[in-house]
């Protein structure tokens, strides 16, 4: 397969990180919850309209937060960043296909130290934003891609 570049090859899971993902979440009363993962750590979330997350804003942070991981990880190798942030909006909207969202953009702020390792940072982040965006980042791509989603009552 010659000419061929790693971000042309399909990902794969490395194989100390199983495929199966899961959360289990319990209701603390009424539009109060707390999401459990495998390994015990907790996060609660409301649909309360209080200081906890809704649903959506979670949604909306996995995609930052899984983005995050992608660029941080490839770029904190040439430098470590003076500021890091990323953002991410999205219109809600309710029509014939239901609520969802739509128009999501996600925009990162991140500065680098003046120097070589900077310089460095600063000319691989196009190319490592773009990775995370078409093949790494497992969150948005499922977002872009879609999922089937089943429901069970057990």
């Amino acid at each position: 397969m010659s000419g061929e570049t790693p971000s042309d090859r399909p990902a794969e899971l490395p194989p100390e990180k199983p495929a199966h993902r899961s959360i289990t979440l319990h209701r603390r009363g009424l539009n109060r919850y707390t999401a459990v993962n495998q390994r015990g750590g907790t996060l609660d979330l409301s649909g309360a309209g209080d200081e906890e997350f809704t649903p959506v804003e979670l949604l909306l942070a996995g995609i930052a937060g899984c983005t995050a991981v992608d660029v941080d990880h490839l770029t904190a190798r040439r430098a470590e960043p003076d500021d890091f942030e990323i953002q991410v909006e999205a219109e809600k909207v309710a029509d014939e296909q239901g609520n969802h969202l739509q128009d999501i953009v996600v925009t990162f702020r991140i500065r680098y130290p003046e120097g070589e390792g900077g310089d460095r940072a600063r000319a691989v982040l196009p190319d490592i934003v773009a990775k995370s965006h078409d093949r790494l980042c497992t969150v948005s791509r499922t977002v872009m891609l879609g999922a089937d989603i089943r429901t069970e009552i057990a």
